[in-house]
């Protein structure tokens, strides 16, 4: 009995401290478990965490069962006020992946670091080795239709596209019409998806990048009424429908063209990822909302100039991207080009012995097919892959609009005299018609011209200069834009290194092409500018005569033209206002370089056509950010300040 009771006592004594161990264990808590649409914020709060240390953190996981390493992102408990205490909260904004949700906490110190791996950055990827607790699971609503909207055009007056992404990929249509309430015409969508298996090379096709993308509808709505404001939804009844959006239509002999344009731009999460997100393009698409909403019922464009989403192979970013542009490609149609983050690997089909140190692992693998099945452009442009993987489309194509002609081509693929991209520009070039498109608008990713430190480019731009510029200059296009270099340069009327006489002074002069880079809509790796070639070490860089104006910060293109003149405004994210802009005359003649705000309002430039745009500035905030901006309270970047043109780099 005495030795029962003995053993009863040491029974009770060993179970206390497991007891008190279980009561203190952390714990991690969702609100909500059930997630109405993109972009709406979770709070994620957990507590009991002893000892906490500054490297804590919380794995964000899609789908629900992946393994600890292949989290999608990551926050450091420390952005939590009093997380020393072992307890907190973060706010984030959640996007749709198809799947559910489940967040995981670790501890993490120093001594776990492994110093051969890294991000993007050069930060080192957090360890999963002390996994503390790991949240119930979140969904997203049921029943809610598609997401990720966004029109395009297809080339056609009296037509628009629409694409959007469904989980099953079930029979999806496109309703609309000219009142809300009555959306009387129906139209069908064609479905294609890729698979895993379609990427070729890692991280791409590997589980820490590959998510299922979906199910990507495709529907044109056709008989529209020209310069009408429609509205659509897209769905089915089985599956839900969408919100309404609305849109105005095109019109084919259209005096004016109102576009939007930039390259480069990105997307951002709130939270850490394998690569370098863009702050700076949540900034970007507020600025042109703002400036859609202003427009009322005027057609508009945007132009994406390459490197779109810069997934490079992680594919939940495709998914952030197209969440985040939403609220402007839903309302206007948004266009793009291939640039080298969409497509580039080593066994690309066509790879010149002259280009081994251009193209090279920017893809991430994904070899092109995102970018080809998430978008449509106009136009057959495509090319093999040499895999199983779908041909790469979207490449080179041009449409009117209004009084110009656009023209969209790869610096990625074959475009030396002989290819079939190359035939397409030159008959596309010489076939168009000034009388209706007195302006023309080339685009292409990486830049002809640029006085950046971009040496590796050095062989595929001397390529463009002797085999693309002739076509240009011979053809007079009005304006060359690229992207690709992170940041705003305008040059001179260009041939050949040359700036052509503007006319000013009554001197015969010759309509050259004006080239700009534009690649400062999101993406903040910046290259340093030229330095001067005898002191090629130190940090001087003066500016050559051919680049009139050139900057450092974000922002994005205004371009508006009527048939006599074309004129193109560089709008700075930092304040939403313009800060250079140029006036080209249909004649080829250039005028007006300005280089602040002040002198472009005295002057009756495009402030004059649209004054909205200065009036509302700020004032204007699209609900649509919300989510966004309740992720962003805690990850914020610091402010910018305006750098001048003509400066030393700092």
């Amino acid at each position: 009995m005495i030795r029962w009771k003995l053993m009863l006592v040491l029974s009770v004594v060993c179970l206390v401290p497991s007891l008190s161990s279980s009561s203190t264990r952390p714990t991690i808590s969702i609100t909500p478990k059930v997630i109405p649409k993109s972009g709406d914020p979770i709070t994620i709060t957990w507590s009991g965490i002893d000892s906490a240390g500054k490297l804590d953190w919380v794995g964000i996981y899609s789908p629900a069962n992946s393994s600890n390493d292949d989290f999608i992102g990551y926050i450091f408990l420390s952005s939590s006020p009093g997380w020393e205490s072992g307890s907190g909260s973060i706010t984030i904004p959640l996007v749709n992946l198809r799947s559910d949700y489940q967040f995981r906490i670790f501890h993490w110190d120093e001594s776990d670091i492994n110093p051969k791996k890294h991000d993007h950055d050069h930060n080192p990827i957090p360890a999963t080795r002390h996994l503390l607790a790991q949240s119930e699971l979140v969904s997203f609503e049921h029943g809610r239709g598609p997401e990720q909207v966004h029109l395009a055009l297809t080339g056609r007056v009296g037509e628009m596209r629409v694409l959007f992404v469904t989980h099953d990929g079930k029979e999806s249509f496109v309703k609309y019409g000219l009142t809300r309430n009555k959306l009387d015409q129906v139209a069908a969508t064609q479905v294609s998806r890729y698979e895993r298996e379609d990427m070729c090379d890692a991280p791409a096709n590997e589980s820490i990048g590959w998510r299922d993308p979906g199910f990507i509808h495709d529907g044109v709505m056709i008989g529209l009424d020209e310069g009408k404001r429609y509205y659509y939804q897209v769905g089915s009844d089985s599956g839900g429908w969408s919100e309404t959006y609305s849109f105005v239509s095109q019109t084919g002999d259209s005096s004016e063209t109102i576009a939007f344009l930039f390259g480069d731009m990105g997307t951002a999460t709130p939270y850490s990822t394998f690569v370098r997100i863009q702050e700076e393009s949540v900034a970007t698409i507020k600025w042109i909302s703002r400036d859609i909403e202003a427009l009322g019922d005027k057609p508009a464009l945007i132009s994406h100039i390459g490197d779109i989403s810069y997934a490079r192979g992680y594919s939940w970013l495709w998914d952030n991207f197209f969440n985040q542009i939403e609220p402007v490609a839903s309302k206007v149609p948004y266009h793009v080009c291939i640039g080298n983050h969409e497509y580039d690997w080593p066994s690309q089909p066509w790879k010149p012995d002259w280009s081994y140190a251009v193209y090279g692992t920017d893809g991430g693998g994904e070899c092109g097919v995102p970018y080809s099945l998430r978008f449509h452009m106009p136009g057959d442009s495509s090319e093999p892959t040499g895999t199983r993987a779908p041909a790469t489309r979207n490449l080179y194509y041009s449409f009117d609009m209004g009084v110009v002609h656009f023209v969209y081509f790869s610096t990625e693929t074959d475009f030396l005299p002989g290819s079939k991209q190359y035939d397409f520009l030159k008959n596309d070039l010489e076939l168009v018609d000034r009388k209706k498109t007195p302006f023309v608008v080339v685009q292409g990713h990486r830049p002809m011209y640029t006085t950046s430190y971009e040496s590796r480019d050095t062989p595929l731009r001397e390529r463009l200069l002797e085999h693309l510029e002739p076509l240009l200059v011979r053809n007079k296009v009005t304006l060359a834009l690229w992207g690709h270099v992170h940041r705003y340069e305008r040059f001179c009327p260009l041939n050949n290194f040359t700036c052509g006489s503007l006319g000013k002074n009554g001197e015969e002069w010759k309509a050259f092409p004006v080239h700009l880079v534009i690649g400062m809509a999101g993406q903040d790796w910046q290259p340093i500018w030229q330095p001067r070639p005898t002191h090629p070490t130190d940090p001087i860089f003066p500016q050559p005569v051919q680049s009139l104006y050139r900057g450092g910060e974000f922002g994005y293109i205004r371009l508006v033209a009527n048939m006599k003149k074309l004129t193109l405004s560089y709008v700075g994210n930092h304040d939403g206002e313009v800060h250079d802009a140029v006036e080209i005359m249909a004649s080829g003649q250039v005028f007006n370089g300005f280089v602040n705000a002040d002198t472009i309002a005295s002057t009756g430039g495009l402030q004059s056509r649209l004054p909205l745009y200065v009036k509302i500035g700020s004032l204007l905030v699209l609900g649509a950010f919300i989510g966004y901006v309740l992720g962003f309270v805690s990850h914020s970047r610091k402010n910018n300040t305006w750098t001048p043109v003509k400066n030393e780099e700092t």
